[in-house]
């Protein structure tokens, strides 16, 4: 993983060995011995985490977190503070500068590069938010939907796995004062219950009494459903090595028994804030790539997306020997309306037209704009006269009942459909465009407001 790590310490053997270690995970380290030093270099260069000593002369931690995140072209940039100070109140002053996460001296290695890596991926989100939220902003769309931003929705769903009845009532107590908290003691119906409900963290203890909470941890990775869904797990001292395979099959972080309050909820909120960024990232990605599939004015999927669709069903149906037809339809002396009452009421009946279609369709079938005022529906597992049925449903929904344009204005319309289906083994999806287009001139040429089916 590659990240800029800045390391701030005014003893040099402390800084020294840091860097020694983030460099044996390929970090890029900068160095800093004081805070002034500090705030220069997250001003002046790419940072992705800081390391920060509290106990520093001058300007000690504390301060120089508070300016961090106090500063907007900083307040980003994750910072862990590091201190041989162990006690709650130094969390809670921590916490109130605005600090991400905590390391104690000496501090150990498995906690160093896990706490990192996992503030270094918070950081890429970060950043692709405030690409994303920018671009959104050129382009004139909101960056977040609800009018509510993701810093403010850090109250979450958590599930903890624990069979120990008083340890798990002190978690729970801890959590239910900022989270909506339940707890399962049963692995398996723990399983089950994030599967089916939307939790936005899980907190998985290792000491659980029959089962083995690794175990848990892995079914959930596997599962594409829930493999997302931060996971937080409880460690009893000494238990390194299955801390170490936690942390290999994608467990997000850990928490070390006795668990220290402060110290969850500032974990925990790291990994609801994370998973806010995720949902929202993979939300804006869905909606960019229905964008570039839909045509803007109807909701029907574009012509682009329709021939993709059809060559894969065409291929399909050819080679599982199953029918599969295809109609154009065509709203009759269309530009007379834009020419009559102008491009607003045109776009009106298009819209309008558009409706009747999604209305008069099954759920197999997929209803396309090809383009100005040709539709096309594809009618997978269908016969021709399966299809003539279907095109003469939305042709007769078309001409029984009139558009209505602007004020209440209505205007009487009619359609004209053009249906083909697969006749040979090397038909393409142009070869049946075709046909189906070669029927819809013929409707045409006939007078219009009917269909007509073309069988070769």
């Amino acid at each position: 993983m590659t990240a800029r790590i800045l390391v701030v310490d005014d003893i040099l053997a402390n800084v020294k060995l840091l860097e020694a270690r983030l460099q044996a995970e390929y970090f890029e380290v900068l160095t800093a011995y004081n805070g002034q030093e500090a705030l220069d270099i997250c001003a002046s260069e790419r940072v992705d985490v800081v390391l920060l000593d509290v106990m520093m002369p001058g300007m000690d931690g504390f301060e120089v977190c508070q300016r961090i995140k106090t500063d907007p072209d900083t307040q980003d940039i994750p910072v862990v503070m590091v201190t041989a100070l162990d006690q709650p109140s130094d969390k809670l002053q921590g916490l109130d500068a605005g600090a991400d996460d905590f390391l104690t001296k000496p501090v150990d290695d498995i906690a160093l590069i896990a706490r990192v890596k996992n503030l270094v991926r918070l950081k890429m989100l970060n950043d692709e938010m405030a690409m994303r939220a920018s671009t959104s902003s050129r382009l004139g769309l909101s960056p977040m939907s609800g009018g509510q931003s993701i810093d403010q929705l850090e109250t979450g769903r958590v599930l903890l796995v624990d069979d120990h009845p008083r340890s798990a009532s002190r978690i729970l107590q801890a959590l239910a004062k900022a989270h909506d908290a339940y707890v399962e003691p049963d692995m398996h119906a723990a399983l089950q219950r994030v599967t089916d409900n939307n939790f936005d963290l899980l907190v998985v203890s290792l000491s659980l009494s029959n089962a083995d909470g690794l175990r848990l941890c892995s079914q959930v990775r596997s599962l594409d459903k829930i493999r997302h869904l931060p996971i937080i797990i409880l460690v009893e001292p000494g238990d390194e090595a299955r801390l170490m395979r936690g942390l290999e099959m994608g467990v997000n972080d850990y928490l070390m028994r006795p668990i220290d309050r402060h110290e969850m909820l500032a974990r925990i909120k790291t990994q609801i804030k994370r998973k806010r960024y995720s949902d929202f990232l993979r939300m804006r990605l869905e909606q960019s790539i229905e964008q570039a599939v839909t045509d803007p004015l109807t909701g029907l999927h574009n012509r682009r997306y329709m021939e993709t669709h059809l060559h894969g069903l065409v291929h399909e149906s050819i080679t599982d020997g199953r029918p599969l037809s295809i109609l154009i339809a065509d709203i009759d002396y269309f530009k007379r309306i834009n020419d009559t009452y102008g491009h607003d009421a045109g776009d009106l009946v298009l819209q309008e037209f558009s409706e009747r279609f999604r209305m008069n369709i099954r759920g197999q079938d997929l209803a396309c704009r090809m383009g100005g005022e040709e539709f096309v529906i594809i009618m997978p597992d269908t016969t021709l006269n399966v299809g003539y049925q279907i095109a003469e449903r939305i042709r007769t929904c078309v001409a029984e009942l009139p558009f209505t344009i602007g004020t209440g204005e209505q205007v009487s319309l009619t359609a004209s459909v053009g249906i083909a289906t697969i006749q040979a083994r090397t038909d393409t999806q142009k070869t049946l465009l075709k046909r189906a287009d070669n029927a819809l001139y013929e409707a045409k040429h006939q007078g219009r407001n009917r269909v007509v089916m073309v069988a070769a």
